[in-house]
C-alpha cells in the first residue's frame, strides 16, 4: 500500500456489485470484496459506478452499498459514482456520500439528455455545494456530452471539479489538459489505455478489472508510474486481452465472469443486462483462466 496524498489518487476499483441467483445484493460479500481489494493492493473503492450498476439500483440499496464499502475500508477510500438524471438528484447522493464519511465523489454530466456546456457547468456548480471533492467522469460515449478539455478546464477553474476520470481512450486529451489546466488531476479511465495515460501524467486509475486480479493490476500501475517498462510491457501485454473488455458494451458481465472463474463473488447482473453469448463467454473465459494459469492474480 502507498500514501496517497488526496483520496481520489492511486488504483480506485470502480466495483462490480455480487448479486444473488434472485438478483438480490449480496451486503456481505461485497464488504468483504472491497476489504479484500484493500488487502491486496489497491487504494480505494467507487461503488455505484457503471461497474456497480447503479442505475438498476433502489435509493435504498445504492445509499446501503456506500455505507457497507465505508464500513469494510475506511470513508478516506471510498468514491461513490453520484450520478443521477438531475443535478438535485445528484446532489442528495454527494450528501449522503458526505453524511457517511467518504472522501470524494465521482460525477458524470447530465445524461438525461445532451446538456449543452452551461446546463453542464450549472450542474457540477449545484453539486458542489454538497462540500466534498468532486472527481468529473467524461463518458460520450454513453452521456453523448463530452466533457471536452475547454470544458474542464472551465469547471476546474471554477473549483467545482477536482479531477476527472477519462474515459474517452484518446491519450492526446491528457496532454491538452495538461496546457489547459495544469492543476487538473488526471485519471485513467479506460484499462485498456493504462500504460499510455499513465505515461502522459495520470495520477490514479479508476480501474476495473482489478476487480477479478487485483495483485497483477496494481503491479501494472505502480511499475507504469515508476516508468518501469521493463516491468509494465509484459505485464501489459499479459492482461491486455482482458483489459480491453472494460471498454465493451458487455463490461459488467465480462468482468463479472472473470471474478467467478478467479474465484470471486461476481454473479448474474440485472436486467435490461443479460448473459454474454457463446462466443462472448468463450472468449473471456479462455483469456482469464490463461491469465490464471500463467500466475497472474
Amino acid at each position: 500500500m502507498t500514501t496517497r496524498e488526496k483520496p481520489w489518487h492511486g488504483v480506485m476499483v470502480a466495483t462490480a456489485l455480487p448479486l444473488r441467483d434472485d438478483l438480490s445484493v449480496d451486503y456481505d460479500a461485497y464488504g468483504e470484496h472491497c476489504r479484500w481489494l484493500v488487502d491486496s493492493g489497491c487504494d480505494g473503492v467507487v461503488p455505484n459506478g457503471s461497474l456497480g450498476e447503479y442505475q438498476t439500483l433502489t435509493p435504498e440499496e445504492r445509499a446501503r452499498v456506500v455505507e457497507t464499502a465505508v464500513e469494510a475500508v475506511g470513508g478516506d477510500r471510498v468514491m461513490p459514482g453520484i450520478a443521477a438524471y438531475g443535478a438535485l438528484e445528484a446532489r442528495r447522493w454527494a450528501e449522503q456520500a458526505r453524511e457517511a464519511g467518504c472522501g470524494a465523489v465521482m460525477l458524470l454530466p447530465p445524461n438525461a439528455y445532451r446538456a449543452d456546456e452551461p446546463a453542464v457547468v450549472a450542474h457540477y456548480r449545484e453539486v458542489a455545494q454538497a462540500g466534498l471533492p468532486i472527481v468529473g467522469y467524461n463518458n460520450p460515449i454513453d452521456t453523448k456530452v463530452d466533457l471536452t478539455p475547454r470544458l474542464l478546464a472551465t469547471l476546474h477553474a471554477d473549483g467545482l471539479i477536482v479531477g476527472v476520470k477519462e474515459f474517452t481512450g484518446d491519450v492526446r486529451r491528457v496532454y491538452e489538459l495538461a496546457e489547459l489546466a495544469p492543476g487538473l488531476d488526471v485519471l485513467i479511465g479506460s484499462d485498456d489505455v493504462l500504460l499510455e495515460v499513465a505515461l502522459a501524467g495520470a495520477v490514479g486509475w479508476i480501474a476495473g478489472y482489478p476487480n477479478a486480479l487485483p495483485v497483477s493490476s496494481v503491479a501494472l500501475y505502480r511499475a507504469a508510474m515508476a516508468r518501469d517498462l521493463d516491468t509494465a510491457l509484459p505485464l501489459y501485454r499479459s492482461l491486455h486481452a482482458l483489459l480491453r473488455w472494460d471498454s465493451k458494451t458487455e463490461f459488467v458481465q465480462a468482468i463479472k465472469l472473470s471474478m467467478d472463474i478467479a474465484g470471486r463473488p461476481g454473479g448474474p447482473c440485472r436486467p435490461p443486462r443479460g448473459p454474454l453469448t457463446a462466443e462472448q463467454e468463450a472468449v473471456v473465459r479462455a483469456v482469464t483462466e490463461k491469465a490464471l494459469a500463467e500466475g497472474l492474480r
